[in-house]
């Protein structure tokens, strides 16, 4: 039995996705469907996604959500993280760079303690339209701060040997057809793409 593990905010969760719940359950049921009309090993699939979360907010509650997860045969763990940390908020960042790095090393060693295949998802761009604009909840993005944290995730991925999934670039030329109207959270057509390229990384373990 394979267990996955998925970690991350609102975009994890599957906010603003009405036809299919978002990426982490359109894999939940495809998975499913192959476990009963092809009879592939078992996979479960644990949706984590918290919206508004931070790396604060995962380093508080990883180690309990994990714990009650895993598998004894073989665990899958992603996190996708940044969307919240790189937010500007009263003109500061939610998560600066360095607590940002801090608090991924804090989670990495936990769970390099479960599995060894570990996956860091990259932060997905914002629509041109809110590009460095304040929203109405206060917080404001930019493509070019995202950017820098993903060169950061990236790093740190290197350097502790995980694999880092880039869907920024992947994501970005079209950027305005995948995003929903608040710019931010994908609409289904964006959650079915990055469900497809997930999708790959857990079927070499079938």
């Amino acid at each position: 039995m394979i267990n996955c593990l998925f970690f991350g905010d609102s975009i994890t969760y599957g906010e603003y996705d009405g036809v299919l719940g978002g990426w982490t359950d359109i894999l939940k049921r495809y998975f499913h469907s192959r476990f009963i009309n092809e009879n592939i090993e078992e996979l479960n699939v644990f949706n984590l996604g918290i919206g508004g979360e931070t790396t604060d907010g995962l380093v508080k509650r990883f180690s309990t959500e994990a714990a009650a997860r895993t598998s004894p045969d073989q665990n899958l763990i992603f996190f996708a993280y940044g969307a919240n940390d790189v937010a500007l908020k009263e003109g500061y960042r939610m998560v600066d760079p360095e607590k940002l790095r801090v608090n991924l090393q804090e989670v990495i060693e936990q769970a390099k303690k479960i599995t060894s295949y570990l996956y860091i998802i990259s932060i997905l761009p914002v629509a041109s339209a809110i590009d460095g604009i304040t929203v109405p909840s206060g917080k404001q993005r930019s493509n070019q701060a995202i950017a820098e944290y993903n060169k950061l995730l990236q790093e740190f991925a290197t350097q502790n040997g995980i694999v880092f999934v880039d869907l920024y670039n992947l994501f970005f030329a079209e950027k305005d057809v995948f995003l929903s109207g608040d710019g931010v959270h994908p609409n289904d057509r964006g959650y079915q793409f990055i469900s497809e390229h997930i999708k790959p990384l857990i079927e070499k373990f079938l």
